[in-house]
């Protein structure tokens, strides 16, 4: 089956539920580097300006399963609507009677930004009630958040078992297809070079590269 992208879909009138990657650095609230926004920027463009509803989901740190203010995307949301001709409205939390409310009083070509996923703990849970919560908003998904996608979590796998479409954004799209040009048609010498925290994360691509690097 093909992978769906953003523009095989139709999402004119459409409420298009979008995860993307605002896990951006924050000091005193201040943005300190909104690169991961910026990019997320053409497909969002695409969105508003095709006449969709976009609702943004995505997650900030680790605030492990409760609310934090250190962790909210407020910040995130006033500075988003620094960016973009639009309007950018801002639910205090991602499900419930709070965001939905947000959600009826935006229109078409606007833009909904959730609070944090991650402060409820059936996000990491990939809890499929909360997957289910969070697909009620929308009638159609987009992930666009390529630094989350190898997680099972329920705002990037779990919502796409109800959604009755779902399509990878431009960002996403744009990482996939140089990945894969990079791994299987690299030029040599081909040298690899992990970084990051979670070292468990990492073991399955060493072992996936060893006999592709040189």
């Amino acid at each position: 089956m093909k992978k769906l992208t953003l523009t095989d879909i139709q999402v004119k009138d459409k409420k298009v539920l979008m995860r993307v990657d605002f896990n951006v650095p924050l000091k005193d609230g201040v943005i300190t580097d909104d690169n991961r926004i910026v990019q997320a920027l053409p497909s969002i463009n695409y969105v508003v300006e095709h006449g969709g509803l976009l609702i943004l989901t995505s997650h900030l740190g680790r605030p492990d399963g409760k609310s934090n203010p250190e962790f909210s995307l407020k910040p995130v949301a006033d500075h988003l609507a620094t960016l973009i001709e639009t309007k950018v409205h801002f639910a205090t939390d991602c499900i419930g009677d709070e965001a939905k409310k947000v959600i009826e009083q935006a229109d078409f070509g606007e833009i909904v930004l959730l609070e944090n996923v991650r402060f409820h703990k059936e996000e990491t849970d990939n809890d499929e009630i909360f997957s289910g919560q969070l697909a009620s908003h929308a009638d159609i998904f987009v992930n666009d958040a390529f630094g989350s996608s190898h997680r099972a979590h329920a705002s990037v796998a779990g919502v796409t078992k109800f959604m009755e479409q779902s399509a990878s954004g431009f960002l996403l799209e744009k990482e996939i297809k140089y990945l894969s040009e990079s791994v299987n048609n690299p030029d040599r010498p081909f040298v690899a070079i992990l970084g990051g925290a979670k070292v468990s994360d990492k073991i399955g691509v060493i072992e996936n590269l060893l006999n592709k690097v040189d």
